[in-house]
């Protein structure tokens, strides 16, 4: 159904829909919450590569590639839950919750410096607004993005000793 169709229905107001959420920030993170949950799923107890059970060599590379397909899949959402809320995006929830997952992997790697800083960079190249500028204005086909991404983790994770 349109939006106009809808704003006409019997009894349908904006603040019906408003109300369930709070706001217009509320619905977003309920509807992105809502279409992350299998990736979620697949991280806190699933099998590798997402799985808690990957080795962090090859964990963080997965789980960079699982959010970067979200990203690619749900442009939009993603780029008006990380540009709406506070001034900052790093105080947003969601950014939070990834960074406290990445810091917790990074730290499972002998000899990987600053683990806080570590998973702050590679969230940021993996950004909405980002992702829009290589999808979206530049073209960047999906593999290549993805390849790209998965190279830069690489050197990353390569200034620390790979153990097993």
């Amino acid at each position: 159904m349109r939006a106009t169709a809808r704003r006409s229905a019997p009894g349908w107001q904006w603040t019906s829909l408003f109300r369930a959420f709070g706001d217009r920030a509320g619905l977003l993170r309920a509807l992105y919450e809502a279409r992350l949950e299998p990736i979620r799923d697949a991280i806190e107890t699933g099998p590798p590569p997402l799985g808690p059970a990957t080795p962090p060599h090859q964990r963080v590379p997965a789980l960079l590639d699982a959010v970067l397909c979200f990203k690619l899949d749900n442009r939009r959402l993603a780029l008006a839950l990380e540009e709406s809320g506070s001034s900052s995006p790093y105080q947003a929830g969601h950014y939070v919750r990834w960074h406290g997952l990445f810091q917790t992997v990074l730290e499972q790697i002998p000899g990987l410096p600053d683990s806080d800083f570590t998973a702050h960079a590679l969230l940021a190249a993996i950004r909405a607004d980002l992702v829009e500028q290589l999808a979206g204005q530049e073209r960047m086909p999906r593999e290549r993005i993805r390849a790209q991404l998965a190279h830069f983790a690489t050197r990353v994770l390569a200034s620390a000793p790979h153990r097993g």
